[in-house]
Order: structure tokens, then sequence, then C-alpha cells
């Protein structure tokens, strides 16, 4: 009795936060400047190409040229900001708001031994997560067993962020794939780097809410195995935006009016019908299955007001060998409470993996 109480404290708290910062006059929705038109229609054809069949993506990436500062080092840990060009296509390059068009990393790192004897994780942005701090506070205990961080700033976030755009709500449909689609490509692209030009033992991409769905992708075309952790993340953001919380934070109305510009009258049903189609180009169960599926590991939230179990276990079923993990609370508690567990689950994943075997 005591448990569904707390429980649904726990899910009240998600709506409440939800209310407040998706519902009310002063917060601008999401998509409030409609469906993107061309680059919505491209984005749809870039998209399709990354799955389902692994053989054709490119690889290996773009190199990237990091240009480092250091913000700070001591005896035993360093921490450095970087800067690189995005490595997308150039019809991608084109898409992107100026300001999105070079990638920011922050690089924490311990200094007791060579990098061939420890792993390295990509840390990808949740939703509304502009900075390095949070993820950077998750990853610096793991320092103490050699994991090093690596924190990718999002397209559309932070000092990447178009100056129209307000907070974290994208101005058109179109700008969350090209967010979806360039955070991939940087991500590939900076574990190539680690791997080859660094030379980590091991390597690993996670991240929370969207960050978890983008993590999986990445996870999931990676032709090595890697450790794969989406923590209270969605299969696809169609649960996000058309079933969880979000729904109540997106312009529908103006979506309604963009898209009878170019047919006939649209009902809003119609819309959330178009938007679930276009949104299920981001279903990761149809994205091949990671080359190490036990190295998988998500994380739910039993009582997730933004994100409902079955979603997570859809993950699961896609990817046999894989594991869910619960934890007591909802999206926001968790957020806020279960580091811990979200450090366990990374030693975890990294600890299924066979380390890298040095060059002669």
């Amino acid at each position: 009795m005591v448990t569904a109480k707390v429980g649904l404290l726990h899910y009240v708290l998600d709506h409440v936060y939800g209310a407040f910062v998706h519902r009310t006059r002063l917060s601008t929705p999401f998509f409030s400047r409609g469906w993107g038109g061309s680059k919505l229609e491209l984005l749809e054809t870039v998209i399709k190409q990354l799955f389902p069949d692994l053989a054709r993506q490119n690889w290996p990436p773009k190199v990237i040229h990091p240009t480092w500062r250091t913000v700070w080092e001591t005896k035993n840990s360093c921490l450095r900001e970087g800067v690189f060009k995005t490595p997308c296509s150039e019809q991608l390059m084109q898409a992107l708001p100026p300001e999105s068009r070079n990638a920011r990393i922050a690089f924490l790192t311990p200094k007791s031994m060579s990098p061939q004897n420890m792993a390295c994780v990509v840390h990808l942005a949740g939703t509304g997560d502009h900075t390095f701090e949070r993820r950077l506070r998750l990853g610096g205990p793991l320092l103490k067993q050699n994991i090093a961080t690596m924190v990718l700033e999002s397209p559309f976030y932070g000092q990447r962020r178009p100056v129209l755009q307000r907070g974290a709500k994208l101005l058109c449909v179109s700008d969350l794939l090209l967010l979806g689609s360039a955070t991939i490509e940087e991500a590939r692209s900076l574990l190539h780097w680690l791997d080859i030009e660094v030379g980590f033992g091991k390597t690993g991409v996670c991240g929370l809410s969207m960050g978890g769905v983008h993590a999986a992708m990445v996870g999931s075309l990676h032709p090595t195995p890697i450790a794969t952790l989406p923590f209270l993340s969605p299969h696809s953001a169609v649960v996000a935006f058309c079933e969880g919380i979000l729904k109540h934070a997106t312009a529908w109305d103006v979506l309604r009016a963009d898209g009878s510009m170019q047919q006939a009258s649209m009902t809003l049903e119609e819309v959330r019908e178009r938007m679930r189609s276009v949104l299920s180009l981001t279903d990761v169960t149809r994205f091949p299955v990671p080359k190490n599926p036990e190295a998988v590991i998500f994380v739910g939230a039993t009582n997730d007001g933004y994100i409902p179990k079955h979603s997570v276990l859809e993950l699961q079923k896609a990817w046999p060998g894989s594991e869910v993990r619960w934890v007591t609370g909802g999206h926001v508690s968790s957020f806020l409470l279960h580091n811990n567990e979200f450090r366990r689950a990374i030693v975890d994943a990294l600890d299924r993996l066979p380390w890298k075997e040095s060059p002669l």
C-alpha cells in the first residue's frame, strides 16, 4: 500500500512539473513554427537511410579534429573542452542553423593509466540539457574505476541553440529529426575517434530520455560491440510527443494550420496521425540489433509520466539478450535521485565487453 502511494506521488510529480514547464502561458510550446516544410521532407529521406541494412552505412565516419582547451587539471584527472566541425553530410550541414554547425564537447579523463587499459562513455543530452554539468556529475565518480566521460552538447542546445529558439522548445518538427540525425553522426565520429585516435580499451554510449533514444540508435549502428545505455528512454519519439506529458507541450493548432496550407483542412486527429507517421522514423525497434546485446542495459522508472513501461519493454523485446532494470520513481525524481543506479549500469555494461587487443 505504501509502495503504491509512493509510486503515485512520483507519477503526480511528473504531471505537476509538466504542467508548470509546458502548459503555462509563459512557456512557448514545441513546434510553434510548424512542420518545417522542405527540411522535413529531406530529413525523412535521410533517416530512412539509417535502417535496416547496416552494411549500407558510411563507415568509418568522417575524421574529426577537435580543438582543445584545458578547463582544469589535477594530479589524478583532467577536464578539457573541445570544438569540432560537425561531420554531417553537406545536405544536413546546410539544413542546420549556423549556430549548430560546430560541435562542442567536454572530456573528463583519469590520469592513472594508459587509455588502452581504460574505458570511455559518450554521454548524450536529454531534452532541456543545455550544459555539460549534469552529465559530468554523472560521470565524475566513475573516474575512480578508470572510466572517462565524453559529453556532447546537442545541436539546438546550449551554445548551439538558434537565436530565435526559446529554451529547449524546438521551432519545427524538422528540427527534432535534424537534432537527432546530427547527434548520431557526431556521436559515431566521437566513438571512432576514441577508439582509433585515443585508443581506449572499451567504449560505450549513454543518454537520458531523448539522449537515451539517440544512444540506442548509436549503439545499434556501431559496427563493433560497445556498451549501450538508454536511461528513462522510450522506444520512439512517438511515445514522448503523442502519448506522454509532452503532448500537452506541442503546438497542435499551429501544426494543423501549417499542414492545411499543403492540403485540405486537417482535423486535429489527422495532425496527430501525421505526427505519429513522421516520428515513427525514430522507432529504435526498427534499427539493427547491436553487435553485443548483452552489453545493452535499459534503465526505466516504475512510475514515469513521460515514458510508459510498455515502451521500455518493446526495446528489450526487439533486442534479445539486453537487460531492463527498474528504479522506483517518476521521470523527474529518477533523473534527480538515481544517478548511482545509472552509474552501476554503465559499469556493468562495460564489464560485459572484452578488452580491445593491444597492437603488436
